[in-house]
């Protein structure tokens, strides 16, 4: 009994003396009056400190969700003050000008997410992003598991959210937009995602009702921002699936810091796993750059550069698919001939001047160009056989196909070609007047966009053609013979010259206030946004929207920490190329902007259990669409209708649940429930294509409390099936199929050999500053989900069977991770 009373103190002595070791990291450059760094400034918080170096850079840890005051103190200048609270492993960068005169102490607590918060923003933390990598590592790895956001592709990076589509999120990296490929129809086609986490200084994602400031889109925004490097280093991450490289640097003087990124993917290990046999060869590559240069502390000019050359070989062999019931098993065989080639390649530059006029105004100017050529070629014969299975246990047959109830072929063809220059130029300003802050902005696009599409489809069962599904001579064969003509089941053919200009601006003003000691934030904005779509063949069209939003923010005065918001606006979307584009490749100039009414109500609730900090975060929301242009979804390809005879609805509530389960990491836990409906030409209210019902995600993290350097993380997420996999001429009316629940979990664990607390001063392991060994394993439950079906007839009863199109099934990886 001794014993135990002994262990059991031991054991709350080691989790005290964690919780009690939370800490956030506090960084940045110490500099004078004439923007010169300040070596030898002495940084101290109780009785810990650190000193600056020759680049006026200091690294400081700090007691994590606590009030702490962090003095700065040279023999030649006056003290500086401030105070602050941040979450445990929080980042937060302070760069204090030290006068020679004044003594500087900061009135305000600074907290890391204080604004975030009002603004109904998400922050993802960038090294839990690097960390926990997945099958498609990325911000979009951990975006699957927030409420309202559904991924059910893991070898994709598109999202749709809160009932929206791919198109309909914005995404935005240093206040530049940046845009998603056109022509990829199938996740494994599509490589590296545009972010370079290892770049990544902050992540913030709003679901809806988002402020003004952000563009014209219906769905969610993603705001990323690469970091200014404050001192030299280099990272690497390697693994089966490719890897990346990153190396920043900043000069003696501190005017000039950069920092680089490579990466490499390959696909092989995941596409190799999945039920078709294949030849397959990918290689997506890109190199990112972004440079800031600051002339003076008034004038800072950054450039940020990337090259994307994505090359994707693929020749298919065999094919087994096993489906059916156990009483009666079918499957599908198929043998190929044939071959795909794709290559995107993609080139992106910006210029971004900031000139910062006083404390209360600043100016920016930001120019882009964005180019991409994209070829999608491929001929491919697939010849099938539809049978019955062998069941009989015992037997030497058993699993062979014994019976075929369907034999035919299908010949694919497509040489599509994209030419895309979409040039951008913009300004900013924002400008604090006491408490109010007003942004504004002006913005010009120019889009030139050519594309040839020639796409058909051939389909040949039992010797004879099947004539596409909207002609009128549908053929009885083999019963009776056809005398018509030969034509394929699907033919596009299309060339377009497309011009589009926009001309963009908004203004807002927002305000924090206090109304009987509870604190209120305000914010009010308006956007313009005018369009003109002009080409070779396509009547000039010119069109205009006007969208108003606002935000409302209120944290009563009350002992429990609690925070409630309400947003909302009019959401309008301007068609992109692709929207004007119709099924069967012809531009219609006249589409409208896409319109959404949509109001949120959020409460975020904070609060301590087992001594340590969480968040409950709910959220009810509801959008009410008109001017809708109708579309399907065929893997991660969208084929817009091109026309705004469709009105839709979208509401639901989502919850999520995070902080230190276990102390010192970060975890969550979240639940969404959506109902999206659209009435298409006044035939009635159907669930539109991403009606994804249940969303359920869990990201966990943990360690072996006795060898705290052996971590886990576990990314669990399930959705309910949306509707899809129903053959793509099919009356969405008459025929509505739901795909099966898309269901997930990753795992990985790793060892850290080395880190700031583990150093070694002689042998190998002295070069690293980190250094990491880990094991993933992907979809570790080896569960088959499926992403659309494979419609094959039977020629005899004349029954069309849904073959299931598989995801990849359980794969092991192996990572290594290292900084020096």
């Amino acid at each position: 009994m001794k014993f135990l009373k002994i262990h059991l103190s031991l054991v709350f002595l080691l989790v005290s003396l964690i919780v009690f070791a939370q800490k956030a990291t506090l960084k940045g450059i110490i500099l004078d009056n004439n923007n010169t760094p300040i070596e030898n400034v002495n940084i101290k918080v109780g009785n810990d400190g650190t000193v600056s170096n020759e680049n006026g850079f200091y690294l400081l840890k700090i007691p994590a969700n606590s009030e702490v005051k962090v003095e700065f103190t040279h023999i030649n200048y006056k003290k500086v003050s401030a105070t602050f609270n941040l979450k445990n492993g929080a980042e937060f960068e302070f760069n204090p000008i030290m006068n020679l005169e004044v003594e500087q102490i900061a009135l305000v607590v600074i907290k890391g997410d204080q604004r975030k918060r009002v603004e109904g923003i998400t922050s993802l933390e960038p090294a839990m992003i690097r960390t926990i990598k997945g099958a498609q590592p990325g911000v979009e790895n951990l975006l699957k598991t927030l409420p309202g956001v559904n991924i059910s592709n893991e070898l994709s990076t598109q999202y749709s959210v809160r009932g929206g589509n791919f198109d309909e999120n914005l995404v935005y990296v240093n206040e530049i937009e940046v845009y998603r490929p056109f022509l990829i129809r199938s996740g494994q086609q599509e490589g590296l995602s545009f972010v370079n986490t290892d770049m990544v200084q902050n992540v913030d994602f709003s679901a809806g009702g988002f402020q003004a400031k952000y563009g014209d889109k219906m769905s969610s925004v993603l705001d990323i921002t690469y970091r200014n490097p404050v001192k030299f280093g280099v990272s690497a991450d390697l693994s089966l699936l490719g890897g990346s490289v990153s190396a920043e640097a900043i000069s003696k003087d501190s005017k000039l810091s950069g920092i680089v990124g490579l990466r490499y993917r390959d696909n092989s290990l995941l596409v190799s796993a999945k039920e078709t046999e294949t030849n397959y060869d990918p290689k997506f590559a890109d190199a990112q750059a972004y440079l800031t240069y600051k002339f003076s502390d008034k004038f800072h000019l950054s450039v940020l550069g990337n090259a994307s050359i994505n090359k994707y070989n693929y020749e298919p062999q065999t094919r087994q698919t096993n489906f059916g019931t156990i009483d009666d098993p079918l499957a599908l065989l198929v043998f190929y001939e044939g071959q795909e080639k794709d290559q995107y390649q993609t080139y992106f530059g910006a210029l971004k001047g900031s000139y910062f006029v006083n404390d209360d105004l600043t100016l920016k100017l930001i120019s882009s160009t964005y180019h991409t050529t994209e070829e999608e070629y491929f001929d491919i014969l697939a010849q099938y056989r539809l049978g019955e299975v062998n069941n009989t246990i015992g037997d030497e047959g058993l699993g062979e196909v014994e019976f075929s109830e369907g034999i035919g072929s299908q010949l694919n063809h497509a040489r599509n070609d994209l030419d895309a220059l979409i040039t951008n130029i913009e300004h900013k300003g924002q400008y604090n007047l006491e408490d109010n802050n007003f942004e504004w902005s002006l913005k010009y696009t120019n889009e030139d966009i050519r594309d040839r599409i020639v796409e058909w489809e051939v389909i040949d069962s039992a010797g004879f053609s099947i004539n596409p599904p909207n002609s009128d001579g549908f053929n009885e064969q083999p019963y009776e013979a056809y005398q018509g003509p030969l034509v394929p089941f699907q033919n596009i053919r299309a060339t377009n010259n497309t011009n589009i200009s926009r001309l963009q601006g908004y203004l807002q003003w927002s305000k924090r206030d206090e109304i009987n000691d509870h604190e209120v934030f305000y914010n009010l904005g308006v956007r313009y946004h005018n369009w003109t779509v002009e080409g070779d063949g396509i009547e000039k069209t010119t069109q205009g929207v006007f969208s108003p939003r606002g935000q409302f923010a209120i944290k009563p005065d009350w002992e429990k920490d609690m925070l409630f918001r309400l947003s909302g606006g009019l959401y309008y979307q301007p068609p992109f190329y692709r929207e004007l584009r119709d099924a069967n490749g012809a531009v219609n100039p006249n589409v409208k902007a896409q319109r959404s009414l949509h109001i949120v109500l959020a409460n975020e609730y904070s609060f301590e259990m087992w001594e340590r900090p969480f968040k409950l975060v709910s959220e009810a929301y509801y959008k009410n669409m008109s001017d809708i242009n109708p579309y399907t979804i065929d893997n991660v390809r969208i084929r817009y209708a091109a026309n705004n005879t469709a009105k839709a609805r979208a509401y639901g509530l989502d919850l999520r649940l995070n902080g230190e389960f276990v102390p010192g990491t970060e975890s969550w836990f979240s639940f969404g429930y959506l109902k999206t409906e659209e009435n298409i030409n006044d035939r009635g209210y159907i669930a539109r294509p991403t009606d994804q019902r249940l969303k359920f995600g869990i990201l966990f993290q943990d360690y072996v409390p006795r060898i705290p350097d052996l971590k886990m993380y576990l990314n669990l997420v399930y959705n309910t099936g949306v509707p899809g996999g129903s053959p793509s001429y099919a009356d969405v009316y008459e025929y509505q199929n739901r795909l099966p629940d898309y269901k997930r979990a990753d795992l990985g664990i790793s060892y850290v050999l080395v880190d700031e607390k583990k150093t070694y001063k002689r042998g190998w392991k002295s070069n690293f500053k980190f250094l990491s060994l880990g094991l993933e394993i992907f979809n570790m439950f080896d569960v088959q989900n499926s992403i659309t079906n494979t419609w094959v007839r039977d020629v005899y009863s004349k029954r069309q069977y849904a073959i299931p199109n598989y995801l990849t099934p359980r794969v092991f990886n192996v990572r290594v991770g290292m900084r020096f």
